[in-house]
């Protein structure tokens, strides 16, 4: 790690190829069942003993999954980059909230099967959108641009497929199954706040100073290239899954 950043220049503004560079080197230091954001053996193994109603348990995994999960976190980062009202923020992040919970609950108990690298490239797209949807592409490009709420919205479904796919990994009892999974997703409404706020709390701060007109461009570009390399590597995941 430290010999990469040794390949960065060490003076000079900061620009989207460096951003991207460093972003590109992060995520090569990462495995890719991390960056699958696999479910662990642990985890696993304690959900697959227990059987009934465990509310604190799945609370407490609902949680931790959205906490340590990256995609969601950059997705929502983009989400609220040019907003400035908590009235707004509410509404968008709400909206996410509804698409990703619908989809998550319905798609564990109806157990719709989906490749978790396959959904987990569309969320990493859904980066990507939301960064040109920050830059203005869409409005050069198209000449309009799409509903940003309805975009939160539909995004949200498919973030919840992707929460859906981690969970049928548990291979959850029956047993308790309904109190269970609103437990999870009650505990992923925590990790969201959580993460929500300390994201509101450094874009509060950073907001404040020049550089913010300077590198927003700038961040959106970086958070551009981080959601391709997520496409990629899950892209990759699943061609590896699928060939072996």
């Amino acid at each position: 790690m430290l010999r990469f950043l040794s390949l960065l220049p060490a003076t000079g503004a900061v620009t989207p190829l460096r951003l991207g560079l460093l972003l590109l080197g992060l995520f090569a230091l990462i495995p890719l069942d991390v960056l699958a954001h696999a479910v662990t053996q642990g985890d696993k193994g304690y959900i697959q003993e227990i059987s009934g109603i465990n509310l604190v348990p799945f609370t407490y995994l609902g949680a931790k999954h959205m906490v340590t999960g990256y995609d969601h976190i950059l997705f929502l980062f983009g989400v609220i980059f040019y907003l400035y009202r908590l009235k707004d923020v509410g509404l968008y992040v709400s909206l996410f909230a509804i698409g990703h919970s619908t989809t998550m609950l319905l798609g564990v108990y109806f157990d719709i099967g989906i490749s978790s690298y396959a959904i987990d490239a569309i969320i990493g797209l859904s980066v990507v959108y939301k960064s040109l949807d920050n830059m203005g592409a869409f409005q050069r490009w198209l000449g309009f641009q799409p509903n940003p709420r309805a975009a939160t919205f539909i995004f949200g479904l498919c973030h919840g497929f992707g929460l859906a796919t981690k969970i049928q990994e548990y291979e959850m009892s029956r047993d308790g199954l309904v109190p269970n999974l609103l437990a999870f997703n009650f505990g992923v409404e925590l990790g969201q706040l959580l993460a929500l706020g300390a994201i509101l709390i450094a874009m509060g701060y950073w907001r404040r100073t020049a550089s913010f007109a300077r590198y927003a461009y700038t961040a959106n570009v970086a958070m551009m290239t981080a959601g391709f390399v997520l496409f990629g590597m899950q892209l990759t995941g699943l061609f590896v899954s699928t060939s072996a």
